[in-house]
């Protein structure tokens, strides 16, 4: 005869042991657990709003409150109500709801009836894109938010740029998915030059077939194996076939440069892995890098034939264009400005106040 079932509440003690480490939301997280670790409240259900509207009340009708919390980051809820469990957990602008409950349509009705119509969405503008952003959070692990990014069209923010810039980002601009061959974008160039301005319009450009995500925390990106398959291939098979999307990957020159391989370990591995090995093989995922290093001092299997589906070097204007650009002489160098330079000229900072975008480190606080 089989074995009698063990109840898995009793195969393992649960206890929940706090430190000097542990908020007061902390417990309560642990506490919102024990009627589904006992079995008590088996099912569970939760959802997540990136922006709440102010005021919005998301408990219950009817629900108790057992615990309630707030920190410099969060606050935590604890309720119950009627054969359910709530944990209603702020984080800034956004909200976690979740439930256990003793169904599964308990569970799911009550989130979904305190969660209705509470997400904030601001009319969107022309001028605005929605862009990605994936970082991992102590507290949540790999997670992204999306916020409306001002943009203006490229026809507005080409005068920023020098005529061969100017030239190869026309052809950027205008890329259809049926003209993707490599899936590497590769923005090198001094500092202050403008590359993340254009990474900003090109999301505009491409915002009818291409969802652009900012990645905040790179040198983790390929350190971490696990946070590297949730934004790689962590998406539901049905939209990750039907949309293109561009990961953006800002001061990556650690990771690209010559001896990145000694330095780095697997990371520059597995970014090349996931613009054209095994990893990207049937997800519509363009990586985007920019960086200051020039391109003599990047490695070589980052710039090899095909691997590029644009390979850009954004340099500083010409005096002339400068000029044009500035609509005056006074401040702009011989050999022509930077964008941030002429920005700078432009707000009527002294030209002495601007760094010279070959001095040192300091010169990398340029955009």
């Amino acid at each position: 005869m089989p074995a009698a079932s063990v109840p898995p509440e009793n195969t393992m003690p649960i206890r929940m042991n706090v430190d000097d480490n542990d908020s007061p939301c902390d417990v309560i997280d642990s506490l919102f657990l024990g009627r589904f670790a006992t079995g008590e409240q088996p099912y569970a259900y939760a959802h997540n709003i990136e922006r709440v509207k102010p005021g919005f009340e998301l408990l219950p009708p009817g629900a108790t409150v057992l615990r309630s919390a707030r920190d410099d980051d969060r606050s935590a809820l604890l309720a119950e109500g009627e054969g359910y469990t709530m944990l209603i957990s702020h984080w800034n602008r956004g909200a976690d709801v979740s439930a256990t409950a003793v169904s599964d349509e308990l569970a799911e009705r009550i989130v979904k009836e305190c969660t209705r119509d509470a997400a904030d969405e601001p009319e969107p503008q022309p001028e605005d894109v929605t862009m990605g952003f994936w970082y991992v959070s102590p507290r949540r692990g790999p997670h992204r938010t999306t916020r409306q990014i001002s943009a203006g069209t490229w026809d507005e923010v080409r005068p920023n740029y020098t005529a061969p810039v100017a030239g190869a980002m026309d052809r950027l601009m205008k890329v259809t998915p049926d003209d993707i061959s490599g899936r590497l974008l590769l923005l090198h160039g001094p500092p202050g030059t403008g590359k993340t301005s254009a990474l900003r319009t090109l999301a505009r450009s491409w915002r009818d077939w291409c969802q652009v995500d900012c990645v905040l925390d790179p040198e983790r990106l390929f350190s971490d194996v696990g946070y590297l398959m949730d934004i790689a291939i962590g998406e539901d098979e049905g939209t990750a076939n039907s949309r293109w999307r561009l990961l953006l990957l800002e001061d990556c020159d650690e990771l690209i440069r010559g001896e990145a391989k000694h330095t780095a370990g697997q990371a520059l591995s597995r970014l090349l892995n996931l613009t054209d090995g095994l990893l990207g093989q049937g997800r519509n995922v363009l990586v985007g890098v920019t960086t200051n290093e020039d391109l003599e001092r990047l490695h070589p299997a980052v710039v090899r034939p095909g691997r590029c589906l644009a390979r850009i070097e954004v340099g500083a204007l010409t005096r002339a264009e400068a000029v044009s650009w500035l609509g005056s002489e006074e401040g702009v160098g011989r050999e022509g400005s930077t964008l941030a330079e002429l920005y700078a000229l432009r707000r009527g900072s002294s030209p002495t106040s601007i760094p010279d975008q070959h001095q040192g480190a300091d010169a990398g606080l340029y955009l």
